[in-house]
């Protein structure tokens, strides 16, 4: 465990930004102030998110990102201790505390996992979800089994409003209690009540105030954006499975040596008799083969995407591979092994070479002067400092916003991706985003006292997610300098260590 909070501390403090914690966390400090997504600023995920953080606002507003990243480690970590609490209950009781303490190692010691459910993304909070639908399925009898069944479909629900990928594991969960009703007669029913109730109040406020803007958001947004070719296409899809494999590279392991465990174990596996965790552990693991297929076919599938199915994974791995212990001189020696191989992978990962190092000049490593975090909390005092006591500061980079206390301009909630240049006015304007009309406008209205564009800024076309031209970005900027004089810059910053510019006001 002491391990697991050294990756989480190390990953608070020295991970590298993503542009992502910035539009997500704007868009919970305007849930905090009472507004709402799709209906009073665009958002492109669906709603859990946004009023769980909202909740946590104070810690942002106490420490900034670091305090977003604080209440995101707290559901990391949880999301271990779920899985290790998954895993106990789906393994044979001789051997529930090896498979705990297996499933555990296999997330809170991979550093790459510690990452990204350590910065502010959705992965966190879904993967908790997911694992405790998992746990709570354990609960088999009377009536505390029947709620527990309720309560899974709801974690189930909250896991698809948390990120949408997540919604397949509704209908896989669904099917594996149809598969056991003899024995749980009336289970799929309950999961399917709690998961429909939920899901139905999660969304139809959204579908009655702004239905274009949901279904857009959540849907349409994910769903527009195309490979080039048949070859992109392959390849894509190619290094999503080779990054995932890297990242999770112990598990993998941990799989091919249980499948090979199984096989030569196979008659003494038929003389135990049957396993009452078996069904359970397999309708995770055709979950966690459902949400690969929905990540694997995302036109641009990154390997991130599998960090909410890690938890899910670990358990029914590790369950899977308690029940192949027949001895405890096996045990003494899987778990060991298991535990130690996934801290030195730990040591190993390219995630820690990322805390100190900002890539290579020749044969020559470039260290950090600084993290990134506290480059960003200096470069916002400097915004302050600019501003004044006005209030305000246009720029794309929203984690600034959040760490400086300012808000964007309206349409900029999005961050990076705030920009469609192909939408008619009338459209932006209903979607809370920006046109090429509006942007322009925007940028010579200059309504805020300072302005902070980086490599990010003014560069990137939603919803494909590609670079504008060269012309077009000259333009904005051209529009940007007549309402703005440079004021400095810093780099490297944020994301990718791009420069940032920043700007004060003309008179």
């Amino acid at each position: 465990m002491g391990v697991a909070l050294v990756l989480y501390a190390f990953n608070l403090v020295f991970g590298d930004l993503n542009q992502d914690e910035g539009w997500y966390l704007y868009a919970a400090r305007l849930v905090h102030e009472g507004q709402l997504p799709y209906v009073d600023f665009a958002h492109t995920q669906p709603p859990v998110l946004s009023f769980t953080y909202a909740l946590a606002w104070p810690l942002v507003a106490r420490w900034g990102l670091a305090g977003g990243r604080l209440f995101t480690a707290g559901l990391g970590f949880a999301g271990a201790l779920l899985a290790a609490a998954a895993a106990s209950r789906l393994a044979p009781p001789r051997r529930r505390g090896a498979a705990a303490l297996v499933a555990f190692a296999l997330v809170a010691l991979n550093a790459y996992h510690s990452y990204y459910t350590t910065i502010v993304k959705t992965y966190a909070l879904c993967g908790c979800f997911l694992v405790a639908a998992v746990a709570l399925l354990t609960v088999e009898r009377g009536r505390i089994g029947r709620l527990a069944t309720y309560l899974a479909g709801v974690a189930l629900a909250l896991a698809a409003g948390t990120r949408i990928s997540a919604g397949v594991m509704v209908p896989v969960f669904l099917a594996g209690l149809w598969c056991v009703r003899a024995r749980r007669p009336g289970d799929w029913v309950r999961l399917g009540i709690g998961a429909g109730v939920v899901g139905v109040l999660l969304a139809a406020p959204f579908l009655w105030l702004a239905p274009d803007n949901f279904v857009f958001g959540v849907l349409q947004y994910h769903t527009g954006r195309r490979a080039d070719n048949l070859v992109t296409w392959l390849v894509y899809r190619a290094g999503f499975v080779s990054r995932a494999v890297q990242a999770y590279f112990v598990p993998f392991g941990v799989v091919i040596g249980a499948i090979a465990a199984g096989w030569f174990n196979r008659h003494e596996a038929e003389r135990r008799g049957p396993d009452s965790g078996a069904w359970l552990r397999r309708t995770a693991w055709a979950g966690v083969a459902a949400g690969t297929l929905v990540h694997a076919t995302a036109a641009v599938p990154y390997e991130d995407y599998q960090v909410i199915l890690a938890p899910l994974a670990a358990a029914a791995l590790a369950a899977g591979l308690a029940a192949l212990l027949t001895t405890a001189k096996a045990e003494r020696w899987v778990v060991p092994v298991v535990v130690l191989v996934s801290i030195g992978a730990a040591f190993s990962s390219p995630v820690n070479q990322s805390w100190f190092v900002s890539g290579r000049d020749r044969i020559w490593w470039r260290l950090k002067e600084k993290p990134q975090l506290q480059i960003l909390r200096e470069t916002a005092a400097r915004v302050r400092a600019l501003g004044g006591d006005a209030q305000g500061l246009l720029t794309q980079d929203t984690y600034l916003a959040v760490e400086a206390g300012q808000h964007v301009p309206r349409g900029l909630e999005l961050g990076p991706f705030s920009y469609y240049p192909g939408l008619d006015t009338a459209t932006a304007r209903a979607r809370h985003v920006l046109n090429r009309e509006l942007m322009e406008a925007l940028l010579r209205c200059g309504p805020t006292p300072v302005a902070a564009i980086s490599g990010y800024g003014l560069a990137v076309a939603s919803p494909a997610v590609a670079e504008l031209p060269a012309p077009e970005q000259q333009r904005l900027r051209a529009a940007l300098s007549e309402r703005y004089s440079p004021a400095g810059a810093v780099r490297p910053f944020g994301q990718g260590d791009t420069t940032l510019e920043l700007f004060v006001r003309k008179p």
